[in-house]
């Protein structure tokens, strides 16, 4: 738990900052709100004011409603929220994601979000911030994650695709941020086919084509008259396509999952599919130790994933005070699927190597 009467308080409602009248990604309505990003588990409808990134706002105003009070910031500036400063710093995790920094007094806590350190070209990359205490995620907080690189990821997906194109390539991702982290990786290995999108991926693409960011063409499925051949094409759908009617309209594809969780023993043979690529859009063992390092925080607070394991390390290698966040962080994934169309951090909970190194 964190420590009664400090600047950040977990309270019913989530992370709470009385000295800024505001709650950070909470888990019910408040009156003021600030948004890591607009993954469901962490925008939630019905607050009374919302506080993000300006690029995010087309994907919260699609989630959350066109209607929400939506106060727009720019990465990086300090803005006075009732006696707190506040700012927001790009966490590399999707299209408009930040950390959260909250100052007053002598304390600076970070709040983290859901981030990621490798190269992306579909987001603004991670900013290292020092704080005094750190609150991060470690969806994947152990030693068995740790990532290639996207484009070499990418030319994997693109050999499995073209060498086959006697059949239709259906790669299921999730609908924000993994669908467009893809298509922006492929168009960098020069490809410039068109690639086709079941509708949850396409609802989701227009926030990225007004922010400027370089993809390949798409075009929805349900544009084709169905009589059209798709031998040979990609087709980028979400993780509840699978096994779904939607499936019927293609012959004998060939079928992959992109994730982290793939890196998992067994999880794309448990789930169907022929072909598992690991991606992720959070960081991985490596990358969360390099944050902890890099934030110089002297109290370190762990949420999602493996948090115990992560917290356990920090105290007996790294000597860093840290501690796992219980609370709400569990309660938002003990309904959600290992695969859900949002995000890897509903995955939080798969089994895995709990051994530290």
């Amino acid at each position: 738990m964190l420590p009664p009467g400090g600047l950040i308080q977990l309270t019913p409602k989530g992370l709470y900052c009385p000295a800024a009248g505001a709650w950070i990604d909470p888990w019910r309505p408040v009156p003021r709100a600030l948004i890591t990003h607009a993954h469901a588990d962490h925008a939630h409808p019905g607050s009374g004011e919302y506080w993000a990134v300006a690029s995010s706002e087309g994907v919260l105003r699609q989630r959350l409603g066109q209607g929400i009070a939506l106060q727009d910031v720019p990465y990086g500036q300090e803005l006075q929220i009732g006696e707190a400063t506040v700012s927001f710093h790009s966490a590399g995790h999707v299209l408009g994601s930040a950390q959260v920094r909250i100052s007053a007094g002598d304390e600076t806590w970070l709040i983290s979000g859901d981030y990621k350190r490798d190269p992306d070209p579909s987001c603004e990359p991670f900013q290292s911030v020092p704080a005094d205490v750190l609150i991060t995620e470690a969806t994947f907080g152990l030693p068995v994650y740790r990532w290639r690189p996207g484009q070499e990821v990418a030319a994997e997906i693109a050999a499995w695709w073209k060498a086959a194109p006697e059949r239709t390539s259906i790669l299921f991702c999730y609908a924000f941020g993994k669908a467009q982290r893809l298509l922006a990786e492929l168009r960098q290995l020069g490809l410039a086919d068109e690639v086709l999108l079941h509708g949850a991926v396409q609802t989701l693409m227009a926030p990225y084509r007004q922010q400027g960011i370089a993809m390949l063409p798409t075009r929805p499925v349900s544009e084709l008259p169905r009589s059209e051949p798709l031998a040979g094409r990609l087709v980028l759908a979400p993780p509840s396509a699978h096994r779904s009617v939607w499936m019927k309209r293609f012959k004998s594809p060939q079928t992959g999952f992109v994730s982290g969780w793939m890196a998992v023993r067994g999880a794309r043979r448990r789930h169907g599919y022929e072909r598992g690529f690991v991606l992720s859009d959070h960081a991985d063992w490596d990358g969360l130790l390099a944050t902890v390092r890099q934030s110089q925080a002297q109290q370190v607070y762990v949420t999602h994933g493996q948090g115990d394991v992560l917290a356990r390390y920090l105290r007996e290698v790294e000597g860093i005070s840290a501690d796992p966040l219980a609370g709400g962080f569990a309660a938002e994934l003990a309904g959600e699927g290992e695969f859900s169309d949002d995000g890897e951090t509903a995955g939080a909970g798969i089994d895995g190597p709990v051994g530290l190194v």
